[in-house]
């Protein structure tokens, strides 16, 4: 009884143990599919010493997905400083207008926008007190001739002993007093915009044009038809757009390998695709102390550019500092896998196989080769249709 019942035990073992084994088995059958690695293919993981590490590309298929092939070759790699910065103008190419004698604003024309010249009409004022500053020249220019012949005569008067030196002194004073005032109106009058030298009792106006100092666009307007000016209020800003530069902040560690004449490259944010050339103009020396910056300003290489962009507009740079030469392949040609890269290396006309890669910088769609002695002198790598190969 107790045997029979060993060996009943025995086969419930036996079956148990078989059971367990068939799965085991469906898996090992299943490993392969057309040749392929299951296992590879579910976690990406290129086994180098296996037989399947090598994807077969047809010419058809080749020719269909576009791809490409080359060879490893020495490439300029730029090392840049990124930052990013704002378009501006210098100083120079600013102006608020404002006005010299407070008026009423009588013609006013023009928009935020609009183009205007250096010395060209913006706005009329009129004021009665135009008329009395123009009246006191033309008093004071009738005085000053007949004082300076009175002077003229009391010098002469004195030389033959016939005046006093009492009438000589007060001749003069009167003469210099009038010529003070005479002066002072006729810049005032310069600075209206009236000729002091046209200027007549017929020809008296209650009305003066302020006049662009600048070449430019109106890009500020802060008054209106009809409006009183004072001197201290600003009427409207012109803008010089065609000296427009980039302003933009650098880090202090970032500075000793920045130096004038440096080429840039830079991009709007809104439109990342297309770049633009400039060159550093100027670096300042000061560094904030809060953010531990330093301004650096750069001229846009291409006058024309000027045209595309306006101040105030945001920007990406990248300041190219030094060139160095590297071995590289296409970027596309290495595709990451977790923290690792691989390619695809030519073994014959349609079989390629999975290697790995260590890069390095990346620079204009290139990307370095670190480990080039790896490969033969002439490898051939898949350069197009990489991703798709590795991870299908």
């Amino acid at each position: 009884m107790i045997r029979q019942y060993k060996m009943k035990i025995t086969n419930i073992l036996f079956r148990s143990a078989l059971l367990l084994a068939i799965p085991v088995f469906t898996l090992s059958s299943c490993n392969s599919e057309g040749g392929k690695d299951l296992t590879k293919k579910a976690i990406n993981i290129p086994e180098q010493d296996a037989a399947n590490d090598l994807i077969s590309i047809k010419e058809s298929q080749f020719k269909a997905a576009q791809m490409e092939v080359g060879k490893i070759t020495p490439r300029a790699f730029n090392r840049t400083v990124k930052a990013n910065g704002i378009f501006t103008v210098p100083p120079n190419s600013k102006a608020s207008v404002s006005v010299y004698f407070s008026g009423y604003v009588k013609e006013l024309s023009l928009l935020p926008g609009d183009k205007v010249r250096k010395g060209q009409l913006l706005f009329t004022l009129e004021n009665p007190d135009y008329i009395q500053v123009q009246q006191r020249f033309l008093e004071a220019k009738g005085q000053l001739t007949y004082l300076n012949a009175e002077y003229k005569r009391q010098q002469q008067l004195m030389k033959d002993q016939i005046t006093s030196e009492k009438n000589l002194l007060k001749a003069e004073a009167d003469y210099s007093v009038i010529k003070a005032q005479y002066e002072s109106l006729k810049k005032q009058l310069r600075l209206m915009k009236i000729n002091p030298n046209t200027l007549d009792a017929t020809n008296l106006r209650s009305t003066i044009g302020v006049l662009a100092p600048i070449n430019g666009y109106i890009t500020a307007l802060n008054t209106q038809k009809g409006e009183y000016l004072n001197p201290s209020d600003v009427a409207l800003s012109i803008t010089d757009t065609r000296h427009l530069q980039i302003k933009t902040q650098v880090f202090e560690k970032s500075l000793p390998s920045l130096k004038t004449g440096q080429l840039v490259r830079f991009n709007v944010q809104n439109d990342a695709e297309k770049s633009y050339n400039g060159t550093v103009k100027l670096i300042n020396k000061a560094i904030d102390e809060q953010n531990r910056t330093a301004s650096v300003y750069i001229d846009l290489k291409e006058a024309q550019d000027t045209e595309l962009f306006a101040p105030g507009m945001y920007v990406e740079v990248e300041i190219i500092t030094t060139q160095d030469t590297l071995n590289a392949l296409p970027e596309e040609a290495a595709v990451k896998i977790d923290n690792d890269y691989y390619g695809l290396i030519r073994t014959n006309d349609t079989l390629y196989k999975q290697v790995p890669i260590k890069v390095g910088n990346v620079s204009n769609g290139y990307i370095e080769i670190k480990n080039t002695d790896s490969f033969e002198p002439n490898a051939v790598f898949l350069t197009k249709g990489v991703f798709d190969m590795i991870m299908e």
